[in-house]
């Protein structure tokens, strides 16, 4: 039984007989497995993706794409297979990077690479859009084009921003763009998406606290930033709870402090505090920051202290347009995909968001299993049986969008 065979069954419904699907061959599946292998095997991280966009181009030389642009928004590639006629530019993503996590597991492809490891499934992303490329190769859409692209930096959310902002960019041009990330707790070949929100918008936000150290027997002779911390982490926390994910929506998670040295004989001179905001808006996003400056600006004033910040891991919200949820879950029906809006909205963001800022966009969620490990987990590993069920709705809904020769 293939993969996608057992999404069906397991889907309980029956592809249209009346739709082409163009399969993957048995040697198609395990080339792409071995390949996605070999790839789990040497993560880089967010903005290293120097030998990871390599391994991607030499594989793209055996699709006999139209044009392979490289180094877009750092390390991102984009593979363009241009039908000659005029049509709509359709774009399906995944990400390059992996995390700097270090994998614990005895599986013979595990990292090689020290405290770096694809525990985030995108190493599975990758071989998707691989076997995306391969049917589209074999049946050409008949108008537009189809654009896979391989972005860089998605874990910290700069990637995709730096993608769009590339000159070489305006080559491709989106009218739509389609993602599928790998989310546990579902079913195994079950999608989840909705029109709307899908992942909340995030900024990480360092604030920085600078007073004077002074020795641990005079702490007087010197200004401590320890009260001002005490008070600013219920502070910062108040400004978002968490609760119910409509568009009012905030959460404050205080991640990280440091203060001082670590010495029993020097009183600190300065702190670090680190804040995840949360939000289901960009705008609210920004509101929110604003006011977590405001507070820790008002508890630095009050100790008599210097505050700096640092803006880090800044991610959109990725909201699906209504026409391109339309036209996946019309994809997804008609190979008998099940599909629904199950765990949606999600807190976690995704780097995806900028490219619906110009394109019709929409994220899929595709399931591993209800109790499949969970992302970032020391162990995670991406499972090989869904290469084909994502490369099948992503190859639907480009013939759907552009038709086939």
């Amino acid at each position: 039984m293939t993969a996608l065979t057992r999404m069906l069954v397991i889907s309980g419904n029956q592809p249209d007989t009346s739709v082409d699907i163009y399969m993957l061959s048995n040697t198609d599946l395990i080339e792409l497995t071995e390949f996605r292998r070999e790839l789990h095997k040497h993560p880089e991280v967010s903005g290293e993706e120097v030998e990871t966009a390599r391994m991607i181009v030499e594989a793209l030389k055996a699709i006999p794409a139209t044009r392979i642009l490289t180094g877009l928004g750092g390390n991102g590639v984009a593979a363009l297979f241009d039908s000659g006629v005029d049509g709509p530019t359709v774009m399906f993503r995944a990400e390059l990077d992996a995390l700097p996590i270090q994998e614990l597991s005895d599986i013979p492809w595990v990292s090689q690479v020290e405290g770096k490891g694809h525990l985030c499934g995108h190493d599975g992303h990758m071989t998707m859009l691989l076997a995306l490329g391969r049917l589209i190769a074999r049946k050409p859409v008949a108008s537009g084009r189809v654009v896979l692209m391989f972005q860089p930096a998605e874990e910290d959310g700069s990637g995709a921003r730096a993608v769009v902002s590339d000159a070489a960019f305006k080559e491709i041009a989106p009218d739509w763009a389609f993602a599928i990330h790998v989310e546990p707790g579902r079913p195994f070949g079950y999608i989840a998406t909705r029109a709307g929100l899908v992942n909340c918008a995030s900024l990480g936000l360092a604030i920085r606290l600078t007073g004077k150290t002074a020795h641990a027997a005079n702490p007087e002779d010197g200004s401590s930033p320890a009260l001002a911390v005490a008070r600013l982490i219920p502070a910062l926390n108040a400004l978002g709870t968490g609760g119910q994910l409509n568009a009012d929506f905030r959460l404050a998670t205080v991640t990280h402090i440091r203060m001082g040295e670590p010495s029993f004989g020097i009183a600190p001179g300065e702190a670090s505090v680190f804040v995840t905001l949360r939000t289901a808006s960009d705008d609210a996003k920004s509101i929110m920051a604003d006011e977590a400056r405001s507070v820790a600006r008002t508890v630095a004033d009050r100790a008599g202290l210097g505050v700096g910040f640092e803006v880090f891991d800044d991610f959109a919200a990725s909201i699906n347009d209504a026409d391109a949820t339309r036209v996946a879950v019309s994809a997804m029906d008609s190979i008998g995909v099940a599909n629904g809006d199950h765990g949606l909205p999600m807190r976690a963001s995704e780097d995806f968001g900028v490219f619906g800022w110009e394109a019709k966009a929409a994220m899929l969620c595709l399931g591993p299993g209800e109790t499949y490990a969970a992302l970032h987990n020391p162990d995670y590993d991406f499972p090989d049986d869904l290469i084909p069920v994502g490369s099948a709705i992503f190859e639907r809904i480009a013939r759907d969008l552009l038709g086939t020769l």
